[in-house]
Parts: structure tokens; sequence; C-alpha cells
């Protein structure tokens, strides 16, 4: 067999509260198709993610899925895409 290692998956969402101690609230939105209109359909999904670089509210970060760091907390922000016009 090959390495063992297990490439997490990453998601690219907007952070939209960092009002927690070393937590921020990131919204990742997708677009779905709706199964019987067949029109497109913006779906989000509020995670939240352990905060080492420091992203303000604003700020288009990439996380990345890890093991349970709390009752809700099971991503990590890997990097900074964008940092928010102030």
């Amino acid at each position: 067999m090959s390495d063992n290692t297990k490439q997490a998956r990453t998601l690219e969402g907007r952070v939209i509260s960092n009002k927690m101690e070393k937590t921020v609230t990131v919204l990742v939105e997708r677009q779905v198709q709706h199964p019987l209109l067949g029109k497109i359909v913006r779906r989000s999904t509020k995670l939240h993610a352990q905060n080492d670089l420091g992203a303000n509210e604003g700020d288009v970060v990439r996380i990345a899925e890890c093991r349970p760091l709390s009752k809700t907390k099971h991503h990590r922000v890997v990097e900074i895409v964008t940092r928010a016009e102030v």
C-alpha cells in the first residue's frame, strides 16, 4: 500500500463573527440545483473554526476539517485568502 496520509477536506468561506476567543464563525455558500424546478439555488452553512492566524470579520478564509476541538468546532483556519476592506 501507499502512504496512509489522509487529505483534509477544505472549504472556502467568509468570516461573519470573531467575537469568541480563538474561534471564528465562517459562512460557506454553495450553489445547488433545485430537484424539481431545476433553478440554481444558493445554500449556506455556518461552521466554527479554530482561528490561529488572526482572521477578522469580513475576511475570506480557507478552512480544513480536523479532529473535534470542542462540541461545535471541527475545522481549522488554514489560510486567509483575502482581507476585508476597512
